[in-house]
């Protein structure tokens, strides 16, 4: 038996980002390998601990100018300001998701009368602390009541429910004893 030596060409590929979550930057190389240049790069790509979070709430037009930076702010846009303690932007995230599949996305949009919020990103338990404040902080001002958002681990299939109610939020723990599945309604038919 012959046996053959090759001998691959050492090659030097810029990383390019192609996800964040909270402050750390997710990087992959060109040629779609993992960089492990990066501080916590390569690790993050394989940790086990990312959530899911989902905020869907409305909020009043008539927000005061900070309220409005400080959430354009923690969305990653121009003219975003904060000085309440925060170390980077919560939920400044594009792009696919790393490990919750889909999108990350953050908008704020106003129709006049009211501002929309939608955010869905990708969190670490280590940035539950500020996300909590964050959360709190949108209660007091929504003015949705009920559910605005959840928040799931990446690997359960059910999350816990955010609901806002009397200018705060809180969370329900939903708790699956039997599913019931069907092979023929993803989405029930209301007419059936």
């Amino acid at each position: 038996m012959t046996t053959h030596r090759v001998q691959r060409a050492e090659t030097h590929v810029e990383p390019t980002c192609i996800g964040r979550v909270g402050s750390r930057e997710v990087k992959r190389a060109a040629a779609g390998g993992l960089d492990d240049t990066g501080a916590g790069t390569r690790s993050l790509l394989i940790m086990a601990d990312i959530y899911e979070l989902q905020l869907n709430l409305d909020l009043p037009g008539a927000l005061p100018p900070q309220d409005l930076a400080l959430l354009r702010w923690h969305l990653g846009e121009e003219g975003g300001r904060q000085d309440d303690g925060y170390a980077y932007p919560l939920w400044g995230g594009r792009g696919p998701a790393m490990r919750i599949g889909g999108a990350l996305v953050g908008e704020l949009c106003s129709d006049g009368p009211q501002w929309a919020l939608t955010v869905r990103q990708e969190t670490h338990p280590d940035e539950f602390d500020d996300l909590r404040r964050m959360v709190m902080w949108l209660g007091a001002r929504t003015t949705t009541v009920g559910t605005v958002g959840y928040l799931r681990f990446y690997e359960s299939h059910v999350p816990d429910v955010l609901v806002a109610e009397a200018g705060t939020v809180r969370s329900t723990v939903l708790r699956v004893e039997k599913v019931l599945e069907s092979a023929t309604e993803v989405i029930p038919d209301p007419y059936a």
